[in-house]
């Protein structure tokens, strides 16, 4: 890997940003800086994205310029070649840390409460329907992997990725499914929406899909309206109120049915939705955990049971607290499985 190889190994860098040959970017502990470093030259940085893209059985070239791959190690890689990136290849690569992170890790670093904590714990044992949204870089993947750990071991899951990231050592009945894209000539693709609608074949306890950006929400809302409870997916998005207007917007990318029908399938389909973000000083928390509660005037309604609250700083870092503001309105399914929030 070049250059590339001491970032890598450096287990504190979070991320690598190659803007062209010349410009290698880090992430640390939050913060961005240039590394110093560079390639011979272009040549060399297109070597080393064909290496990446052949070693994952992907294709990328002038034809097909944007790569989704992985590494051995598990980190996400994206490429983008010439003549999309204007200024030579462009490779950015999500780290994955060695040691998967633990919920303890979390509440270590404030990200999230003991009491947060021990109510999801119990939500994803009771089998409640539960979206992550937030920003890039908010930690969704990460968040998703933690709480899949919350499964009891003796179910059978299955987990859809566009690129395979998710580290699920608790389960033994476990398949694990991945996008494909298409080849050089344009065929043989296997999208999320293929591997979901597959999976329902599957006889799934849960089904577990690591991003939802397109008309995949429909068979994933399906699968939530279809008896397959208690399983958990991620979304882009600013707010909890932002990601429900932007499930809208992804059903009916594939479907021609009136809003008021999708507001009831996604009210009905999605019963908690976690918030993540990253604050002005870039730490990364829980900002809201929200019940979904149904459609009341044609608009989804929500119920904050979590809220972040900020009380101020303190040698740069912001200061607050992941706080209770509501209970628990619907609570069959907790009641159902033997369990008391």
């Amino acid at each position: 890997m070049d250059v590339l190889q001491d970032l890598l190994d450096d287990e504190d860098v979070t991320e690598i940003m190659v803007n062209g040959h010349e410009h290698i970017f880090i992430e640390k502990q939050g913060a961005i800086s240039e590394t110093g470093y560079s390639f011979e030259g272009r040549e060399r940085l297109e070597d080393i994205a064909q290496q990446i893209a052949s070693g994952g059985n992907r294709i990328v070239n002038e034809s097909h310029p944007i790569l989704d791959a992985r590494l051995p190690d598990g980190s996400r890689v994206n490429i983008v070649l010439p003549p999309v990136a204007i200024e030579g290849p462009v490779i950015t690569i999500r780290k994955f840390p060695k040691e998967a992170m633990s919920m303890d890790d979390l509440i270590s670093m404030g990200a999230i409460t003991e009491e947060a904590r021990d109510f999801l714990k119990t939500l994803v044992r009771a089998r409640y329907n539960i979206f992550i949204s937030g920003g890039t870089g908010a930690g969704k993947t990460t968040f998703l992997n933690i709480l899949s750990n919350f499964i009891p071991g003796d179910e059978r899951v299955i987990t859809i990725e566009d690129s395979a990231e998710l580290q699920i050592r608790s389960i033994a009945n476990l398949v694990r499914l991945e996008a494909r894209q298409a080849n050089v000539e344009g065929k043989n693709a296997v999208s999320i929406r293929d591997l979901v609608r597959s999976a329902l074949r599957m006889r799934p306890d849960r089904i577990i899909v690591g991003e939802i950006r397109d008309a995949a929400a429909i068979d994933m809302l399906t699968a939530y309206n279809t008896g397959h409870d208690g399983s958990l997916s991620t979304g882009h998005a600013n707010s909890p109120a932002d990601m429900l207007n932007r499930m809208e917007t992804l059903v009916l990318m594939g479907l021609d049915i009136p809003l008021a029908a999708i507001r009831q399938q996604i009210a009905s389909g999605i019963d908690i939705l976690v918030h993540l973000g990253r604050l002005r000083d870039r730490s990364r928390k829980v900002l809201q955990i929200c019940e979904v509660c149904g459609v009341r005037d044609g608009m989804i309604e929500m119920n904050p049971l979590f809220v972040f609250e900020e009380s101020g700083e303190k040698h740069g870092r912001v200061v607050g607290e992941l706080k209770k503001k509501n209970e628990l309105i619907f609570t069959e399914k907790c009641e159902r499985a033997g369990v008391s929030v």
